[in-house]
């Protein structure tokens, strides 16, 4: 659904939010917003969800800072609040932290709709009035592609290989996953891949947004580019290194 055109309620609120954002500088959070999309429901009283959507950003802010995954819950019926964010796996946790008070001060762009979610290269979350933690299929699932260059079939080739080696991995460590596969010869391309699931999810239920995903962004081929926008995952592969630095700390 479109964004809701501004009115003075929703910059007041959004106001509020960014004036609560986290000081901070970090190198390569990658802060591009990928899609947003906000619910078809409207809040039913701004007295009560405000403050609740307000009360469940600064808990998940807390735990985003310690761990990089947050989620949190502020009741006040009949607008419930249930929150959940998440940085991609390579980010360090003051970059994440960067991610994060992005993707706050942005999503906010949902109200008065009750909520909503923001995917960014380097995070995600999302806000509802009920519990969704488990989801890792809906009807909002979607690929987006790249539409810089097209790739010869070798890369194509060790793109299906990085991807599937991601899709693989990522299950049994902590739903997380980068893979990269070089194209032999002297061509110098490699294709990099980056899987992520929510951390709420069961392993199995993981493996199985992460099949989806990768099958439907395999359709962005030839494309050098291309992002799977799931309900409970998120990959991405690029002919350009996108991925953070391992940490050898």
């Amino acid at each position: 659904m479109e964004i809701p055109a501004p009115s003075i309620l929703r910059s007041l609120f959004v106001i509020v939010l960014i004036l609560l954002l986290p000081d901070t500088s970090v190198c390569e959070p990658r802060l591009q917003t990928v899609q947003i999309n906000c619910s078809t429901q409207l809040e039913h009283n701004t007295t009560a969800f405000v403050p609740n959507f307000v009360a469940v950003m600064e808990t998940i802010s807390k735990q985003m800072r310690n761990g990089g995954y947050g989620v949190a819950v502020s009741v006040t019926e009949p607008d419930t609040s249930y929150g959940l964010a998440q940085c991609y796996g390579d980010l360090s946790l003051p970059d994440c932290v960067f991610c994060y008070a992005e993707a706050r001060a942005v999503l906010p762009q949902c109200f008065p709709y009750n909520g909503g979610r923001i995917y960014l290269d380097g995070c995600f979350m999302r806000v509802e009035n009920y519990p969704f933690y488990d989801q890792y299929l809906g009807p909002e699932d979607r690929h987006v592609c790249g539409n810089r260059t097209t790739k010869g079939t070798l890369f194509q080739q060790n793109a299906r290989q990085a991807i599937q080696q991601a899709v693989v991995n990522a299950p049994t460590n902590t739903g997380y996953a980068r893979a990269q596969v070089s194209v032999p010869g002297p061509s110098n391309e490699t294709a990099y891949v980056l899987a992520d699931c929510w951390k709420t999810l069961s392993t199995n239920s993981c493996a199985a947004c992460l099949q989806n995903a990768s099958a439907s962004m395999l359709g962005c081929l030839p494309w050098s580019e291309g992002r799977a926008l799931y309900t409970g995952c998120f990959m991405r592969y690029s002919d350009t290194n996108f991925l953070n630095a391992i940490s050898t700390s």
